[in-house]
């Protein structure tokens, strides 16, 4: 599916390197999706996030409201990590097709979705492929989501000015049935 027409021109390296993108992109989502979710569903770490400024893991909201309550120093450690996992991967410049030649896609020198049988090896990588896009569309949405309601669960009662709101009052709207 190439709607766009990205691949019509048939380069493989070209098509490599934005499959490596795609997956790399669509991994950390997969993180984000699951780091947005757990702290509102399992709860958060006991104990203090910043001992010497008295800050608790329970002290940090969830969501986008967690970026102004988080220390410099934390963000430096999320920065340095981030970092880290650039670095560590294979080197290739930015949008130069040939340093892809000799890298297969999403391999970073471990092995999780492995399989002895090649059919059941495709079907897992495609698995793979299509959650990180959804989870690349699902952190969208949550972003947004958070940002107009103030919370990525979607309380849309806090959001009165929603354009979605444009005909509640005119006649032949009704409620949602069910």
């Amino acid at each position: 599916w190439d709607p766009i027409g990205f691949t019509a021109d048939g380069d493989l390296l070209a098509f490599k390197r934005r499959r490596c993108v795609e997956l790399k992109h669509g991994r950390i989502c997969m993180l984000a999706t699951m780091g947005y979710i757990t702290p509102e569903v399992v709860g958060k770490f006991p104990g203090f996030l910043a001992p010497s400024l008295g800050l608790k893991f329970a002290d940090i909201p969830n969501g986008l409201a967690a970026v102004s309550k988080v220390p410099a120093l934390g963000w430096a450690q999320m920065v340095a990590y981030a970092a880290y996992c650039e670095l560590s991967g294979p080197t290739t410049r930015a949008a130069n097709t040939s340093d892809y030649a000799d890298i297969r896609p999403g391999d970073y020198g471990f092995k999780v979705l492995t399989s002895s049988d090649p059919a059941e090896l495709t079907k897992k990588l495609n698995a793979e492929i299509a959650n990180g896009r959804l989870a690349m569309m699902a952190i969208l949405g949550m972003f947004f989501q958070d940002g107009l309601t103030g919370s990525a669960w979607g309380d849309w009662a806090l959001y009165t000015a929603s354009p979605l709101r444009a005909f509640e009052g005119e006649l032949g709207v009704q409620a949602p049935v069910g």
